[in-house]
């Protein structure tokens, strides 16, 4: 393994990559996100920044071609593009964001460290400020597999109402790096033991704390899952079908507080719906004290339509989503990708985004934020909501990506805004994974993909806020470069002279 990591540091690199991705759900094997990143560490060791970059290349490759290859899925069973573009417009993508870990290899390189400690320390700053930069703003953000999402159910988790995700992501990166370095014996393995064991051990402490309190009384939430097939979907003569299915499953669980539908489970314009489907749902629900949560689309001013939630009962109320999915609600980079996506006839929708200040829904007698698809993947979008509100609904279609991880490494994304809120979230969706989330982050009861089905089970409304909530990514983030400043200058007072120079080009 060490000639590999020195001699052919390229493949180590790709097979650590492909080893990450089994850290994630739905292999959720964690610990093994250390042990890839280790492996990385120690194999750009020695290089070149260009030599490192190519390494940390290899890396995305193995990471993203092995974790998001469910996008051909999307391409070409439901977008309708013949194999050979899939296969191409799957292997772009791959190619693309593996960029950015060659990216935070090269800055990583040319970084002139003082020491062991602030190395690992600067090095794990700077691979997830690359992820913070794709996670939120390339494209309109892809934060999909980065390496916090992974540590869930580990002691780690405990920092999440802290620092939130990207906290989590710099103490596992730091942890691993730290490990590569007592390898290498350049620092002590004593200190560096004792590092981590307070450092995990304190991780542990902290999932036991209870950030937020009840603000009120359980209520019963059934989340209803449709199993409607994304082929099937919008055709206009499956329409009344999907529509008496929902209010069937409805009407077997009236003795719930809330009901909740996925992502555009209505799958029809409000305005076309209104007078014979949710008028009539409207009044059912107020008679029976029942609130109804449901996704559709909906126009606005001019020629704008939204994706939106509807909520009826107890008031009636709309919430458009604000983060839209690119190449899927709207095209970037036009007028090229248009053109692309034409010639290739896949058929992409141009959704307008929604006001980033909307007033909460409430259903259940409180306030909660709606998040739709894959808002849920961005901490400081729920964040900046949840201290008002007493849960968290994220209602999606995940039946895009057929029978594979995608599904499940959403449900992990969610996991983590539970986490860093203190609150629950619900999560009802088309084909799965429809699940109750507590506040801890643990799955508390979930529905088999593909199958249709209503679940229920309690959740209770919480209020306070965490840490996180109030200081958001960019307090933690502050809190983490502070840190490791204060690392370089201990490390710095003790730099022999002449030491400290950045070579481009060393052998």
């Amino acid at each position: 393994m060490s000639r590999i990591l020195q001699y052919r540091p390229e493949i180590a690199a790709l097979c650590s990559g492909g080893l990450l991705t089994l850290a994630f759900k739905p292999h959720a094997l964690p610990y093994l996100a250390p042990v890839a990143l280790i492996a990385l560490y120690l194999a750009w060791q020695r290089q070149t920044p260009l030599r490192a970059a190519t390494t940390g290349y290899c890396f995305g490759l193995g990471l993203f071609g092995s974790g998001i290859w469910w996008v051909y899925v999307s391409i070409h069973d439901f977008g309708g593009a013949d194999p050979a573009s899939a296969i191409a417009l799957t292997a772009l993508l791959v190619a693309a964001w593996a960029l950015f870990p060659a990216l935070a290899a090269w800055l990583i390189a040319i970084a002139p460290w003082p020491g062991a400690w602030t190395r690992a320390a600067g090095t794990a700053l700077i691979w997830l400020a690359v992820e913070y930069f794709r996670g939120n703003y390339v494209l309109n953000g892809f934060p999909w597999l980065q390496i916090a999402y992974s540590q869930t159910a580990t002691p780690l988790a405990g920092f999440a109402p802290l620092g939130g995700a990207y906290a989590v992501g710099f103490l596992l990166a730091f942890s691993a790096f730290t490990v590569a370095e007592m390898m290498q014996k350049t620092m002590p393995w004593r200190s560096g033991l004792a590092l981590l064991l307070a450092l995990w051990g304190a991780g542990a402490g902290l999932r036991t704390v209870a950030w937020t309190e009840p603000a009120g009384a359980p209520i019963v939430v059934t989340l209803v899952q449709g199993n409607i097939g994304q082929d099937e979907k919008w055709q206009a003569h499956q329409q009344l079908a999907t529509l008496n299915l929902y209010r069937e499953l409805t009407e077997q669980h009236w003795d719930a507080d809330v009901i909740i539908w996925p992502e555009t489970s209505i799958p029809a314009f409000l305005e076309d719906v209104k007078p014979f489907f949710i008028d009539p749902l409207h009044a059912a629900a107020r008679a029976r004290g029942v609130d109804i949560v449901v996704g559709l689309p909906s126009s606005g001013r001019g020629k704008d339509y939204y994706n939106s939630v509807l909520a009826l009962g107890e008031t009636q109320a709309l919430y458009h989503k604000i983060h839209l999915l690119p190449f899927g609600e709207y095209l970037p980079l036009q007028p090229l990708s248009g053109w692309v996506l034409d010639q290739l006839a896949i058929p992409l929708g141009d959704f307008a985004a929604g006001g980033a200040r909307q007033p909460l829904l409430r259903a259940g007698g409180h306030a909660f934020v709606a998040t739709i698809c894959y808002e849920d993947a961005f901490g400081e979008l729920v964040a900046r909501q949840a201290a008002e509100a007493g849960y968290i609904v994220n209602m999606t279609n995940d039946a895009w990506f057929g029978d594979s991880a995608q599904p499940y490494q959403h449900l992990q994304m969610a996991q983590m805004r539970a986490l860093e809120t203190g609150r629950y979230l619900v999560r009802a969706t088309n084909t799965g994974v429809t699940a109750f989330i507590g506040p801890d982050g643990a799955v508390k009861r979930q529905a088999p993909l593909f199958t249709t089905a209503a679940i229920s089970d309690s959740v209770v409304p919480m209020r306070g806020a965490t840490p996180y909530l109030q200081l958001g990514d960019s307090g933690a983030f502050a809190a983490i470069v502070l840190l490791v400043l204060a690392m370089a200058a201990g490390e710095l007072r003790y730099a022999p002279a002449g030491k400290l120079r950045i070579d481009w080009f060393k052998p």
